[in-house]
């Protein structure tokens, strides 16, 4: 594999110094928690990458469900710690297999795809079977904020299954699931300030998973250019 940072635009330099600058900002002013900031820079990296259609993205969210998993025990958000670790990591794994088994032309660019209607229907089942279920877990559990967390587990299981699926609507799923995130972990920088930067993270994931979309919209455009050429 290529240096994946030579591949980036001007402007995705910008987005992604700008993450790494707002996290690392947090960090220094709120907070003395190591685990909070190696999982907020892994992760705005990550989602740069994925933005691109690239595989070294969904690699680092690999990595980055491990850290997230682990901050979130800590605080007792075991929906998230749930999701990360036994949902969305082992999906991004094998997102990792399906981009790498689909890429556009032999490029570093991963093949866009479409969804079907029985896809769709697939992941609206699967959804809420899921979120149903994880809702009583949760609840048994003593999960702090279950509603949110709840929700949590729907956007981000609907998310990881369009990533999987390479639909460009992967960055709306993340979109919403960041506004949750945003929440949650405001709710938890209430109680101990030191999880500003999560907050913050999770706020520059929304700009960055928007980017996602909006530069999926075009590569998907170009590739059907090119096929049809």
């Amino acid at each position: 594999m290529k240096n994946p940072f030579k591949s980036l635009t001007k402007l995705e330099w910008g987005l992604w110094i700008g993450s790494v600058s707002a996290v690392t900002a947090a960090f220094l002013i709120y907070s003395t928690d190591y685990l909070t900031l190696i999982a907020s820079l892994i992760g705005v990296t990550a989602l740069i990458f994925v933005s691109k259609g690239m595989v070294f993205g969904q690699i680092l969210c690999v990595i980055f469900a491990v850290f997230y998993g682990i901050v979130s025990y800590f605080f007792r958000y075991y929906g998230e710690v749930i999701t990360y670790l036994c949902m969305s990591g082992p999906i991004a794994l094998m997102s990792v297999i399906s981009w790498l088994r689909h890429p556009f032309e032999k490029s570093e660019e991963v093949e866009v795809s479409r969804m079907t209607k029985k896809q769709i229907a697939v992941m609206v089942l699967l959804t809420a079977a899921v979120t149903g279920a994880f809702y009583f877990i949760l609840k048994w559990c003593g999960n702090a904020n279950l509603l949110l967390s709840t929700f949590s587990i729907a956007t981000s299981f609907a998310a990881a299954y369009m990533t999987f699926m390479r639909s460009a609507y992967y960055g709306v799923g993340y979109a919403l699931n960041d506004v949750v995130l945003v929440g949650l972990w405001g709710y938890a920088t209430m109680e101990n300030i030191s999880y500003m930067p999560m907050t913050v993270c999770f706020g520059m994931f929304f700009i960055n998973d928007i980017y996602g979309f909006v530069n999926w919209q075009r590569m998907k455009k170009r590739q059907k250019n090119r096929i049809d050429s």
